[in-house]
């Protein structure tokens, strides 16, 4: 039997890769009698979207977790396991500005916290299918566990980041995050790397990621990628997910084997000693891909003054908006502000402007169907979105097809100063949207759907 230990340093990776995660509490408030909300004065337009939410004077239950007075969602997280409060502080923070808005038609919204202390996930799912309207604004890094459950009780997914192979793209899910399971999700950023900004370190690129299985398909994934663009891999290996004591054999095989770009797949605090070993024995890359998951303060903090002048960090943060750039975005501006207002002292992370990105989507869906508020509906109508920008956090996406090509990214640096737009030439705005709609070859775990558990579309009412 694997030690415990090792299964807690797995864990610890698998969660890692799942940006967001976290809770303070259930946010719920399921033991107060809720009213149709009243008008407000608080503005309920959000960016370019008008009146997300509103007074009304809604009087049907047309659906499980739907009363005339309330709507119950659920708000996935693994925050008992990674302590991480990304989505429930973003469900905290929205539905306390939609309620005060007025609702939705008037329906106060109930966020119910579905905590999976990662492990628990048919137990939250369970909980969820037998309470909720929908899923909203969350995620966990093991939600392939729960995707048969919720496919089964036709529970709509409005998820702000899906982990899972099995779950991305899966039926009845409406995902904000851009990319296809099928197509390579970086083909745009992969071309810009090796073609364009580090053409010399097209033919030697390396890949390093946690030795876990989820992380392993991730691994074959990026060297899939990485060759599909044009690139090729001198260097693929895997470290222990129960934790490594000295990077420098690491560092030393990735100097011996010349290696001039790098992909790494894992927490960030073990890229940061990484890069820190690589930086005592004086190599440096062209570039290293530390992936959005070390886009923040604490990887700056972590990795240090010396490392980061040393080594070139970028990411692809697959066309959201900047958190260094809210001064020039108002819809990112506006997330810092009611995060401010409802949440003071909570931490405004990349996790919470996808998450808000779903609820926005929700909300206005969830309108638009009026009185008669169906699962049916609110999942066609969401779905029929070809534009969806989030009010203007994010790049445009066509929510209409559920495997379709990335078109637009947008890279950041990190320095010792923080993070910042690297030179990628955008196109359009903030974004550069010329990615190139390239396949992925593998054999990988492909998303499950409602025939996969005897069910349709005809199912869903």
């Amino acid at each position: 039997m694997r030690p415990q230990r090792t299964l807690v340093a797995v864990l610890s990776v698998t969660a890692l890769l799942a940006v967001g995660c976290g809770d303070r509490g259930d946010s719920s408030d399921s033991d107060s009698t809720p009213t149709n909300a009243q008008p407000a004065a608080v503005s309920a337009d959000f960016g370019d979207l008008k009146n997300v939410c509103q007074a009304g004077q809604s009087t049907s239950a047309p659906a499980q977790g739907v009363t005339a007075n309330e709507i119950k969602v659920g708000v996935f997280t693994d925050v008992g396991f990674t302590k991480k409060q990304e989505y429930p502080d973003a469900a905290k923070v929205f539905t306390s500005w939609c309620n005060e808005a007025g609702g939705i038609n008037g329906r106060k919204i109930v966020a119910n916290t579905r905590d999976t202390k990662m492990l628990e996930v048919r137990q939250r799912m369970s909980e969820a299918c037998r309470e909720d309207f929908a899923l909203v604004g969350g995620g966990a890094a093991l939600d392939n566990m729960g995707v048969k459950d919720r496919l089964s009780c036709l529970l709509p997914d409005f998820t702000s980041q899906p982990v899972s192979l099995e779950s991305d793209g899966s039926d009845l899910q409406v995902a904000t995050l851009a990319g296809g399971s099928s197509y390579v999700r970086y083909a745009g950023y992969y071309n810009w790397l090796l073609k364009e900004a580090y053409p010399g370190s097209a033919n030697a690129v390396g890949v390093i990621g946690g030795d876990s299985p989820s992380v392993k398909v991730l691994v074959e994934m990026a060297v899939d990628g990485i060759k599909a663009t044009g690139g090729n891999v001198n260097y693929n290996d895997l470290y222990p997910a129960a934790g490594v004591s000295d990077w420098t054999p690491y560092a030393q095989s990735i100097k011996s084997k010349g290696v001039k770009g790098l992909l790494f797949y894992g927490d960030y605090k073990s890229l940061a000693k990484l890069e820190q070993a690589l930086t005592t024995i004086d190599y440096k890359l062209d570039w290293i891909d530390a992936n959005s998951n070390a886009y923040g303060d604490e990887f700056i903090q972590l990795t240090g003054g010396q490392a980061l002048a040393a080594q070139n960090n970028v990411a692809d943060l697959s066309g959201l908006s900047l958190l260094e750039d809210a001064s020039k975005n108002p819809a990112t501006q506006k997330v810092i502000d009611l995060f401010a207002k409802y949440a003071p002292g909570a931490k405004v992370g990349l996790g919470s402007i996808r998450a808000f990105s779903s609820w926005l989507l929700f909300a206005k869906s969830a309108a638009a169907c009026g009185d008669n508020l169906t699962r049916k509906c609110v999942y066609e109508t969401a779905a029929k979105e070809t534009a969806w920008t989030g009010g203007g956090l994010q790049a445009p996406l066509d929510l209409s097809q559920s495997d379709a090509p990335v078109k637009c990214f947008n890279v950041v640096v990190a320095s010792p100063e923080g993070w910042k737009a690297a030179d990628f030439k955008p196109d359009s705005g903030a974004y550069r949207c010329d990615a190139p709609a390239i396949k992925l070859t593998g054999n990988y775990p492909k998303p499950m759907t409602l025939a996969d558990v005897g069910k349709s579309m005809d199912d869903v009412k």
